[in-house]
């Protein structure tokens, strides 16, 4: 079952990095655009690259915890954070009706 949970778990980062690329396409202006980029998706996809890397053998050990799986009381709410502005800018991505 080893080999299908991490299958699994690495499917779901990629849909989770393709959701957060999509939000960042299509937010309502540049600066969440940048936003959405570099701090969340870069975040992310670091952590997630570092880590399984780290567990294969290809890249130096460090600290850097699997978002969402490794244990790490900072680390967690880091990354709910995250996910939550992410899903704030996904929220507010509609333009306002009445702006001039």
């Amino acid at each position: 079952m080893g080999f299908i949970i991490a299958a699994l778990v690495i499917v779901i980062y990629v849909v989770m990095i393709t959701k957060s690329i999509y939000v960042a396409k299509t937010a309502k202006d540049d600066m969440r655009r940048i936003y959405c980029n570099s701090e969340l998706h870069g975040i992310l996809t670091f952590h997630m690259i570092e880590n399984i890397g780290m567990t294969m053998g290809l890249l130096p050990i460090t600290g850097v915890p699997l978002p969402f799986v490794s244990y790490g009381g900072s680390s967690l709410i880091t990354n709910f954070i995250c996910i939550g502005l992410l899903l704030n800018i996904s929220a507010r991505r509609k333009k306002a009706l009445f702006m001039d």
